[in-house]
């Protein structure tokens, strides 16, 4: 790997793990892991269909969303571009957590824990699935 194929990788992992995005970035790329492609038309279309939003707001918001790298180009038609996810629901998944952990617990996963069996109604699937979870954590740990 050459100093400028570092220095990318570098920094394409620098703006993953400090990626941080708003309420609305994220309703959008909801969207993005959810359709393998989507052009800013499209997303308007599906999102105002929930809240008032203008198109140009969508379209800024997809622009943002490919100067973080979340977005990519996949291919245009015309005069529209059609864009895909660039990271997976997955992998931005733990930064995000991470981030919302920090924020509204400071840092405490206890208190999320907690948070989660004591202020929310749990059905029987959910508690036999955190079982199975802490069963499987226990295995680890022994």
């Amino acid at each position: 790997m050459t100093n400028v194929e570092l220095k990318l990788e570098y920094n394409f992992i620098t703006t993953f793990v400090d990626m941080k995005l708003s309420e609305f970035e994220t309703e959008v790329m909801q969207l993005f892991w959810k359709y393998s492609k989507a052009s800013a038309p499209e997303v308007h279309e599906v999102i105002s269909q929930n809240r008032e939003v203008t198109y140009s707001t969508v379209k800024t918001i997809i622009d943002r969303l490919e100067k973080k790298h979340a977005l990519k180009r996949k291919e245009q038609q015309g005069r529209t571009i059609y864009y895909s996810a660039a990271i997976s629901a997955k992998k931005l998944r733990k930064p995000m957590l991470n981030n919302f952990i920090q924020k509204v617990f400071g840092g405490d996963k206890q208190q999320l824990i907690n948070h989660l069996l004591n202020d929310e109604p749990l059905s029987e699937d959910d508690i036999s699935y955190l079982q199975n979870l802490i069963d499987k954590q226990q295995k680890h740990h022994d």
